[in-house]
């Protein structure tokens, strides 16, 4: 239809309208596959989307959250931006640095008389 436009109103999109719980779970335990597999990834396919996909992928979910469902979810929106951030925070501080110390050799050593 030539001529129509759409309205504020209508583009704005409800979160629960299009997605429901198992895809909010998924998203938690799984970011990366989730993304992969429902089509973000095409629908948001630039350069700066791949960097987050493969290095942060909860803040890309946070970043994509926000700029879709912040209009209509705020709390949705914040409480993914808690979640990405602590997640983030919350798995470097889980890593544990090891110290590799060569092995000593603790026989004493045999000297030669001659």
């Amino acid at each position: 239809m030539i001529g129509d436009e759409l309205t504020l109103e209508e583009v704005r999109m409800s979160f629960w309208a299009v997605h429901g719980v198992f895809f909010i779970l998924f998203l938690f335990f799984f970011p990366r596959l989730t993304m992969l597999f429902t089509g973000i990834a095409f629908a948001w396919s630039s350069i700066l989307f791949w960097l987050g996909w493969v290095f942060a992928p909860r803040l890309t979910v946070a970043i994509l959250a926000t700029s879709v469902y912040w209009h209509t979810n705020p709390i949705l929106c914040t409480l993914a931006w808690i979640w990405a951030l602590g997640g983030e925070v919350f798995e470097k501080r889980g890593t544990q640095t090891y110290i590799v110390r060569p092995i000593v050799n603790r026989r004493p050593a045999i000297r030669d008389v001659n």
